[in-house]
């Protein structure tokens, strides 16, 4: 019998799907999953407090490698003794590699065996990310939980150039997993480091690919390069051929996805871990995810509503405000604003995995999550 994980603890199997309810031990405190990330790119998720954040129960954060590394930087991080005490933020961080920024910036960077090396988009500067530095680059930010090194394929890729590509992020994680166990922690806790699994839209490679990382031995295991211009159904395929590999007694971790749909079918097919900026970039653009449908807060329909956000999920500090006012302050170009509508869009989704731990753990999410798609996915605007 495999012994129970220290790091990751399963509480629960849905009966009728793969969903599952569990737990996540970390140094800065338990993640009960499923579980959304807010995105803190910088240190800061855009438009809102750690008060907010904190009120609304929000576990854990996620920052960005390749941005903290460039802004503030590691002599500053280190200085400050790391991410959670420079940001005051005492609750776990997963921080990102900068993998997906070497397939953004694409036109800045050049890959090779060794690495990645790239422009600045601040400054133009040249510098190089490996495998082993961006270890060593996590350990001075202190994150609670690190990705890997690794390169997310275009989409459409053929298949020579996704095994390629996959190839690459394998070999990389073999040196990020031997770097990480070699090198000390920098602050007192222990920091948990997952892999990539990459392999563009072939079955045959995400198996492949998933089933090398898992005879590595991470503590967690993650789903990269989807999301990304492919179809909702090859996403969702690619998902599941992976979630068949990742072994049960490990968190799964479906990077970059989504709608609440995307989340809630994700959590169906057995992925425990989310993070998107769609709830707070859609809010800088009027959009407000309800439990009701969608909502263009920028519309005339709501210039005289006086109806509360959305008082099934929102922020204390939120709820007292009308869709009108809130209307008005996005018109007005007001910041409170934006800080209301991300408020609501990030509670939504903490609402939205929250309530599927409960369905999980009552044995009643998959006839939940199929009317909770139906609603959510409704244009009220």
């Amino acid at each position: 019998m495999t012994p129970p994980n220290p790091f990751f603890t399963l509480t629960a199997t849905d009966q009728q799907s793969s969903a599952r309810a569990g737990v996540v031990h970390t140094d800065h405190g338990d993640i009960p999953t499923p579980v959304f990330m807010p995105v803190g790119t910088q240190g800061a998720v855009k438009a809102m407090d750690h008060r907010s954040l904190r009120e609304l129960d929000t576990p854990i954060i996620l920052g960005n490698t390749y941005h903290l590394y460039l802004r503030p930087g590691v002599e500053t991080l280190t200085a400050m003794g790391g991410l959670h005490k420079f940001s005051t933020w005492e609750r776990p961080i997963l921080t990102d590699s900068g993998g997906f920024q070497v397939f953004s910036l694409r036109e800045l960077r050049k890959m090779s065996e060794e690495g990645v090396e790239f422009r600045s988009h601040l400054d133009g500067s040249k510098h190089l990310f490996t495998a082993e530095n961006v270890v060593d680059t996590q350990r001075a930010i202190g994150s609670d939980i690190f990705m890997v090194l690794d390169e997310c394929t275009a989409h459409p890729a053929t298949y020579t150039e996704a095994r390629t590509s996959m190839e690459l992020t394998t070999r990389w994680a073999q040196r990020s997993r031997t770097h990480h166990v070699q090198s000390p922690f920098l602050y007192g806790h222990k920091q948990a480091q997952f892999a990539i699994g990459q392999g563009s839209t072939y079955a045959d490679l995400r198996r492949g690919c998933m089933e090398e990382l898992v005879g590595m031995d991470f503590e967690g295991y993650a789903i990269g390069g989807l999301s990304v211009g492919e179809s909702a159904e090859d996403m969702y395929a690619m998902t599941e051929v992976s979630t068949a590999v990742m072994p049960p007694t490990k968190p799964r971790y479906l990077m970059g996805v989504g709608t609440p749909e995307n989340i809630l079918r994700a959590i169906e097919l057995g992925v425990d871990m989310f993070d998107c900026v769609m709830p707070t970039r859609n809010a800088r653009n009027g959009t407000l995810f309800t439990t009701s449908g969608r909502v263009n807060i920028k519309n005339a329909r709501w210039k005289q509503c006086d109806e509360p956000i959305d008082l099934m999920v929102g922020a204390e500090s939120s709820q007292n405000y009308s869709m009108a006012y809130l209307r008005h302050l996005i018109h007005a170009g007001e910041i409170l604003g934006l800080m209301l509508a991300t408020i609501q869009n990030v509670a939504l989704y903490l609402w939205l995995v929250k309530t599927a731990r409960e369905k999980i753990l009552e044995g009643t999410f998959r006839p939940w999550a199929a009317e909770t798609i139906e609603r959510l996915n409704q244009q009220r605007s």
